[in-house]
């Protein structure tokens, strides 16, 4: 018989520290660089710059995703506007398509009535989840989607 491994990982959420600054950076920077195309040097290094400073002005904001004693991804949640943003969710390639990033998004969905996202067009995966979980599409950029969920 087979057993549904999406429901059966157990994971906890640990408050970053700045000794997790980082990974927390090189986290974010592999989300940007994944979605973010042809860029010149000057466009990286600004990007670079903006990680740098962003993650240790958020970093009290963070939560690092832990999986048997092990560091597998983190989330952002910050506020804005009036709820929430959920301004980055990363797990580790071996721990996508388990459910954990489901569950997160879940958690913050359940305890917020308000809750914003950014996410790049190219993301597709990712926004058909968005939009199961009730997202709707709020504004839009050249390359990514602002989204939003209202708690009914």
């Amino acid at each position: 018989m087979e057993t549904n491994i999406k429901s059966k990982i157990k994971y906890s959420l640990v408050k970053a520290t700045t000794d997790n600054i980082e990974l927390l950076i090189k986290y974010k920077l592999l989300t940007i660089l994944k979605y973010a195309k042809d860029l010149s040097k000057e466009e990286l290094n600004k990007i670079k710059e903006y990680v740098n400073s962003s993650v240790a002005m958020e970093i009290s904001n963070y939560q690092l995703v832990v999986v048997d004693e092990k560091i597998i991804g983190c989330i952002l949640v910050s506020d804005y506007e009036d709820g929430k943003l959920l301004d980055e969710i990363y797990l580790e390639d071996r721990y996508r398509n388990k459910g954990i990033g489901s569950r997160l998004i879940k958690d913050v969905l359940r305890n917020n009535a308000i809750v914003y996202l950014w996410v790049y067009k190219d993301n597709k995966e990712a926004i058909d989840l968005y939009e199961r979980l009730g997202f709707l599409f709020y504004e839009e950029t050249e390359t990514r989607y602002k989204m939003v969920y209202y708690r009914q």
